[in-house]
């Protein structure tokens, strides 16, 4: 189980073979990988599995392999198209997840990919962008001239990019730690990371385009794949609120709203976590003596009306029936404090 998904096994994979497996999608949500966060947010879960499942379907339509194998009862997955109410449980390939080894000198990827032979999740989340707002971490991390940039200063507004941006980060140290390419290299094993890139880039294009459908701006996103006897497949879920930052009209529509609202009203709770985090602990979240307040109710309601209405969008669909999506932007208008994320 992760903190916003459960999981369940319905046929376990081997060294040489695929299993089957399924997400069921809950209200939960977590930001700043924080965990479980006090809140539950209604059909949240909904919509991002159906957000999840017209993404993997548009994917699987541009010829792009994925894990992806329907919606609903894990028996007798069907398409999207075929539910009745916006689903809740996905149906995908399983492939094996062997245990990654920390002796204390460092983890040992080398221990994971021998347990994780043919068949195996690669350790690697694949983070693709097309711009860099201003909160982005790239801008900690990185110096304009890394990113193609002429000048010494980052600009103040979000910085749209001619070309994506591909990064790689660990999957399942205890913090997202990004990687080089050479470290990247050595995380992925025998799958090629000029592969990963080239798949990352093509999943951009078909979100983009299902974005731009919509009216939205896609600002960036990850994918995770598997590694199948030389072939990757994209994994876990892509294409949604969680995994992806979109805008409408400025305004952003993904879970960045949540952190933003938090950024102003719990700052106390997020200079902990920095704190925390920069100790390199794996339970950092012990060393964290502040806890996140619950979200106001009609802000929790404006959000839960976001994901739904956008979802809606994003879909060319009417499911969730949450009214038109610019009223639920301007319903939470007031979270954003005249900032841009």
């Amino acid at each position: 189980m992760t903190s916003v998904k459960e999981f369940e096994v319905l046929q376990p994979p081997g060294p040489d073979s695929a299993g089957v497996g399924a997400f069921h999608f809950t209200d939960r949500y977590s930001i700043f990988d924080w965990g479980e966060m006090p809140d539950r947010l209604d059909r949240k879960g909904a919509a991002l599995c159906t957000m999840g499942a017209h993404t993997f379907e548009r994917l699987e339509s541009a010829g792009i392999p994925t894990h992806y194998r329907g919606v609903g009862d894990p028996t007798a997955p069907v398409p999207l198209d075929e539910m009745a109410a916006p689903p809740r449980r996905m149906v995908i390939e399983l492939t094996q997840t062997p245990s990654l080894p920390n002796g204390g000198t460092g983890y040992d990827y080398e221990a994971y990919h021998a347990a994780g032979g043919a068949h195996h999740l690669v350790p690697l989340e694949v983070v693709y962008r097309n711009a860099i707002p201003p909160s982005s971490s790239v801008r900690r991390r990185l110096t304009p001239a890394e990113v193609g940039l002429d000048g010494a200063e980052w600009p103040a507004e979000t910085l749209t990019l001619d070309r994506p941006l591909v990064e790689f980060s660990t999957k399942f140290e205890p913090t997202d730690r990004y990687l080089s390419r050479a470290e990247a290299m050595a995380v992925a094993g025998p799958a090629s990371l000029d592969a990963l890139e080239a798949l990352a880039l093509e999943v951009n294009r078909t979100v983009t385009a299902i974005a731009t459908e919509a009216g939205f701006d896609h600002l960036d996103g990850k994918i995770e794949c598997l590694y199948a006897a030389g072939e990757l497949r994209v994994a876990d879920v892509a294409g949604t609120f969680d995994e992806n930052r979109f805008r409408y009209d400025g305004f952003p529509v993904s879970k960045e709203v949540l952190r933003m609202f938090y950024r102003r009203t719990a700052p106390g709770w997020i200079d902990a976590i920095r704190a925390a985090k920069r100790s390199g602990d794996a339970d950092w979240q012990a060393a964290v003596d502040v806890a996140p307040p619950p979200l106001p109710v009609a802000v929790r309601a404006g959000v839960e009306r976001l994901y739904q209405s956008g979802a809606d969008r994003y879909c060319g669909s009417a499911q969730f029936d949450a009214g038109d999506l610019p009223m639920a932007i301007a319903q939470l208008q007031s979270l954003t404090d005249g900032q841009n994320s």
